[in-house]
Formats: C-alpha cells, structure tokens, sequence
C-alpha cells in the first residue's frame, strides 16, 4: 500500500518558496565573503539550496554556519516590491516593437498626404521613441 503524496509532503515539512532559497543562498554568499566556504563548497551549497524542496533540506545547508551570520543577515524584501518601477526586459521589448510599427504607420500616413512637414515630424517623433525604446532595454534588469 502507497502512502498519499499528501502525507509525505506533510511528514517532510513544509516546502521552501522561491524567497525561501534565495535567502539561504544570499546567507551563503555572506559566508564566502567571509571565508567560511570556499568557492567549492559555495557552489556545491548554493546547487543544494536550489534543488531542497522543504525547509528543512534548506535549514541542513546552512546548519553549519554562525548563528551571528545567519541572524545578522538583513531579510530580503519580497519579489514583489523589489525594482519596483522599473520595467521589465519583455516590456521594453514590446514596448519597442510598438513604438517601430507605430513610426511605420505614422510614415505611410505622412507620405500619403504628400506633406513634407509631416514627414519631418513623424521622422523626429520616430528617433525620439526609438531612443527611449533602447534606452528602456538598456537598463531593463
């Protein structure tokens, strides 16, 4: 007879979040600074954190290290508001894309009307949205 998948998640623990483990290997990255891991351990340490699935495979990395360092270690906000503000690679991509097909209709729409001045401001209205289009996937994280 199989146990419930239920009942072993249960005896196990809870599960890790994503914040759960970038914590643990936030609190890692403190510990080679630090030189108590070596660049081996760290890296051996930061691929178990990624793969544990309950808490308590995440507290067993870390158990070995200072309880100062791991107390002192300031908690990282939510993803939620982290880089708040700024936009995402996606969205400036798309944001880029919108702003070209916008410049290409603008065009067609100028030198249909046959106006020279049309054509002029749809071009200077094209290089300033394009700059900032680049700019935004510049600096997108």
């Amino acid at each position: 007879m199989r146990p419930e998948p239920g009942a072993q998640a249960a005896a196990a623990g809870p599960r890790a979040s994503r914040a759960d483990r970038e914590r643990v290997i936030d609190l890692l990255k403190a510990a080679f600074v630090q030189d108590r891991l070596d660049r081996d351990e760290l890296d051996a340490r930061v691929g178990q954190a990624l793969t544990s699935r309950t808490c308590a495979e995440l507290a067993a990395v870390t158990a070995d290290l200072p309880a100062e360092l791991i107390g002192a270690w300031p908690r990282r906000p939510p993803a939620r508001t982290r880089g708040r503000g700024r936009l995402s690679m996606n969205n400036a991509i798309t944001g880029g894309a919108c702003v070209v097909a916008a410049a290409n209709v603008g065009m067609m729409a100028a030198l249909f009307i046959g106006s020279s001045v049309a054509v002029i401001v749809v071009a200077v209205f094209t290089v300033i949205g394009v700059t900032l289009a680049i700019g935004a996937m510049i600096v997108a994280p």
